[in-house]
C-alpha cells in the first residue's frame, strides 16, 4: 500500500510540474513583454579572485547579451525594443545540485526537481523569469569547466564560467547558449565531435561552398571552418540564432 501511495504521489508531482512548465513555456516564448533574466554568482572554488570577481559584477557587463537578443530578435520580427533584460543579483553561497555523470533517466528527474527546489530556495523574492546560478570559476585553478545545463523545465541553468575580464565575451556566449536551453532551444553539435550539424548548426547553410562559415550558431557554439574543423566565436558579434532555433523559441520567421 505504501509503494502505491508513494507512486501516485509522485504522479501527482509531475502532473503539476508539467502543468507548471507548460505555462511556463508560454508565457516565455510569446514574446510580447520583456523577459527578465536573473543572474546568481557563485563561488565555484572558494577563491579570492572569483570572489573579487563577482563583487565587481554589475548589469553593465552583460550587456552584449542583451544587444545580442535585441538584434537577433528584432531580425525575426519580434518588436519588442528589449527582448531580454539581465539583472545580476548578490552572490549565492550554496552551489547547485550536482547532475552525476553516469545519472540514469530516474537520476536526471531526480536532479531536475532538485534543482528546481534549490532554485525556488536561492532565488524567492527576486524579479526573474529565468534563473541562471553562474559559477565562476578561478582560471588559474580551474582550465576546463564542467559542462554548462540549461533547463525548460523549471527555467533554470547552472552556467560554468570564468572569472577573468578577458573571458567575459566569452562566458556571454555560454550563458546565451544556456538560456536559449531553457526556452526550448536544442543542441546543434554532434554530441560525439563538438561540430556543428548542417544544416540546422550552420549559421548560413546555404552558403557557398557550405565552409568556411564566418559566424557561430548559437545553439552549435562553434565557426565550421572546414569539414571537421570548428573554432570558438570571440563573442556573440560573431554568433546568429538560425532557423530552427528561432523556431524552438518562437520567433517569427524572417
Amino acid at each position: 500500500m505504501w509503494r502505491a501511495l508513494r507512486i501516485v504521489v509522485l504522479l501527482v508531482i509531475l502532473v503539476v510540474a508539467a502543468g507548471v512548465t507548460l505555462g511556463d513555456r508560454l508565457r516565455t516564448t510569446a514574446w510580447t513583454d520583456t523577459l527578465w533574466v536573473g543572474v546568481y554568482p557563485v563561488n565555484a572554488d572558494g577563491s579570492d579572485a572569483a570572489a573579487a570577481y563577482i563583487g565587481a559584477l554589475e548589469a553593465g557587463d552583460f550587456a552584449d547579451v542583451e544587444a545580442f537578443f535585441t538584434r537577433e530578435a528584432q531580425a525575426r520580427g519580434v518588436t519588442l525594443a528589449r527582448p531580454v533584460r539581465v539583472e545580476p543579483y548578490p552572490a549565492v553561497a550554496v552551489p547547485p545540485p550536482v547532475l552525476a555523470p553516469d545519472a540514469g533517466p530516474l537520476g536526471r528527474i531526480g536532479w531536475s526537481l532538485a534543482m528546481r527546489w534549490y532554485a525556488w530556495r536561492q532565488a524567492s523574492g527576486t524579479r526573474a523569469d529565468v534563473r541562471l546560478f553562474v559559477l565562476f570559476h578561478d582560471p588559474a585553478i580551474t582550465t576546463t569547466v564542467p559542462h554548462s545545463l540549461g533547463l525548460q523545465k523549471g527555467l533554470v541553468g547552472v552556467v560554468h564560467a570564468f572569472a577573468d575580464d578577458g573571458m567575459t565575451a566569452r562566458n556571454a556566449i555560454v550563458l546565451a547558449h544556456e538560456l536559449l536551453h531553457t526556452l526550448g532551444a536544442t543542441d546543434k553539435y554532434d554530441l560525439a565531435t563538438g561540430l556543428p550539424l548542417w544544416p540546422q548548426g550552420y549559421a548560413d547553410p546555404d552558403a557557398r561552398p557550405r565552409v568556411p562559415q564566418v559566424a557561430a550558431e548559437v545553439m552549435a557554439g562553434r565557426i565550421p571552418l572546414a569539414r571537421d574543423v570548428a573554432e570558438m566565436p570571440e563573442s556573440l558579434a560573431d554568433v546568429v540564432v538560425g532557423e530552427a532555433t528561432a523556431v524552438e523559441i518562437n520567433w517569427p520567421a524572417p
